[in-house]
């Protein structure tokens, strides 16, 4: 039969499993550590950005620890598609949606701290919407909803008279370029709402709002009226006033309007008779023939007169045409040869050995940061600076749907945000969601009838003008009028096209007059 186990034999067993039982506490507590859970934060209210601007998304880990070894995401909250990655140390391209590509930057500063911030270039109106943010490590995930709402204002409201409809007058307002869906009504002298006969608003192919509404003014009503169109996400509106002349109403004075219709219809009869009496008596003094022969010689007189007045109407034409095209051939005359700056190039743009084609690189260059460069958006000048005289140069655009042109001074900064206006020191015109515009302030939109292939831009020191002009139709766009001071040089932003698909490169072509007609490749 078996004893009990001596008393000594009982304590060196403890002993001997003590180290490996202080060793499986230490491996313990230090999971518990490592797997320590943290907490993701964005911003506590949505963030707003326009058209055309940037957008930053904030994130940080809380508590503070480091990210710089974690996963770190933006997703589209709707579908989860990648907008942009951190993994293994650096930023990841390969699952991102191309509606991203070249507009999305990971600002990690204070990645040490938890901190790193999404800052989206050129924003679009299908940025909007919700997007999560997550941090992944080897052992924890976790992630936080945020939301990016963009808004623009659109164009002051225009308003027409388009004609009577039930005894009154019907007006229109219409208004374009807003984002999100804005409110459209009709306000009276008091500012109390006045109901509307009809109204849309529909989104246009740029994704831009686009409204119209219709009000139908009576005499009894009030005949000064104002539209209103207004951005909700803002708070802001833009109005215009209108006021009907009471002549105007189906419903006013009897004789008032009598009198307006009769006296231009007396006008009209007494003019028509005098000349019917004119053209009798000369009949009756020149031929004195038979009747045939009257209307044979009406008949010469009057296809003579069409002639003549057919001979008027080709004149005034090729005189509108040579008028046309004389701005152009004078600018023409003072052609240089212009090339790019390679240390003025932000590093995603792609210079040509020449220096005479730029494009939107796939990726961002390892360039060396000096003060000349563009670190922000992508821009790059000309090589040539131009303190007086005249001077002309043509860029071939293609088929681009995005770029800027022009000139500015030598001094304007290279870092950070560019607004451009004249006041900034960018004389420039763009194409941007299927619009041109001078870039005055505010901009001035252009009317195009025939998309230009090619810009030509003439610059005049001395008098202080800055034209642009259709190289493809031959016809003047646009002249900024002001004082110069200082070096001018060309400027030159290739941009990407709608969607932010990489595009053709930006061309700068050789003139005609300099090179006897040779064409840009």
């Amino acid at each position: 039969m078996l004893g009990k186990v001596p008393s000594f034999s009982r304590g060196s067993t403890v002993c001997s499993t003590l180290p490996g039982y202080v060793a499986l506490c230490l491996t313990l507590q230090v999971h518990r550590l490592v797997s320590a859970q943290f907490t993701v934060t964005g911003p506590d209210r949505p963030v707003t950005a326009s058209l055309g601007g940037e957008a930053i998304l904030p994130c940080h880990l809380s508590p503070r620890m480091s990210a710089e070894n974690m996963e770190v995401g933006w997703l589209r909250s709707q579908d989860s598609a990648v907008v942009l990655l951190y993994r293994d140390g650096q930023d990841q391209y390969g699952e991102q949606m191309p509606e991203y590509q070249g507009r999305t930057e990971l600002l990690k500063d204070d990645i040490i701290d938890g901190k790193v911030s999404l800052r989206i270039h050129d924003v679009q109106p299908s940025d909007d919407g919700q997007y999560s943010c997550y941090f992944q490590s080897s052992v924890s995930y976790e992630e936080a909803l945020m939301e990016l709402q963009v808004a623009d204002m659109g164009s002051v409201p225009v308003i027409s008279v388009v004609g009577h409809q039930d005894g009154g007058i019907r007006v229109v307002c219409r208004s374009s370029g807003w984002y999100p869906q804005p409110e459209v009504l009709w306000r009276d002298l008091q500012g109390q709402l006045l109901p509307s006969a009809s109204e849309e608003i529909s989104p246009a192919a740029n994704g831009l709002f686009q409204t119209e509404i219709v009000i139908v003014l009576t005499e009894e009503s009030n005949q000064k009226v104002s539209c209103c169109v207004r951005n909700p996400r803002l708070n802001q509106e833009r109005e215009s006033v209108i006021s009907i002349a009471e002549l105007f109403f189906p419903g006013g004075n009897p004789w008032t309007v009598a009198l307006g219709l009769i006296l231009p219809v007396l006008a009209v009869l007494m003019a028509l008779a005098s000349y019917c009496f004119w053209r009798q008596h000369r009949a009756k003094e020149t031929l004195r023939s038979d009747k045939e022969s009257e209307k044979e010689t009406l008949l010469s007189e009057w296809e003579g007169e069409k002639e003549a007045l057919q001979s008027e109407i080709e004149r005034q034409k090729a005189e509108y045409e040579a008028a046309k095209e004389l701005g152009l051939a004078r600018a023409r005359g003072y052609a240089v040869d212009v090339t790019l700056d390679p240390d003025t190039a932000n590093p995603h743009l792609v210079l040509s050995a020449d220096r005479k084609h730029v494009r939107y690189g796939d990726t961002r260059q390892d360039l060396p940061d000096n003060p000349e460069r563009f670190d922000k958006y992508p821009e790059v000048l000309g090589a040539e600076g131009f303190a007086g005289g005249r001077r002309y140069w043509e860029v071939e655009v293609g088929d681009k749907t995005r770029w800027t042109l022009g000139v500015c001074r030598e001094s304007v900064s290279r870092k950070g945000e560019s607004s451009y206006s004249p006041g900034n020191g960018y004389w420039a015109m763009w194409l941007r969601y299927g619009g041109y515009q001078a870039l005055t302030s505010p901009p001035t939109p252009l009317p195009v009838s025939v998309r230009p292939s090619r810009v030509g831009i003439f610059l005049d020191y001395e008098a202080g003008e800055v034209s642009f002009y259709n190289v493809t139709d031959r016809s003047h766009l646009f002249t900024f009028t002001d004082t110069f001071s200082g070096t001018l040089r060309p400027y030159f932003y290739p941009g990407l096209n709608a969607g932010g698909t990489n595009a053709a490169p930006l061309v700068i072509c050789p003139v005609p007059a300099q090179t006897g007609g040779n064409l840009c490749p």
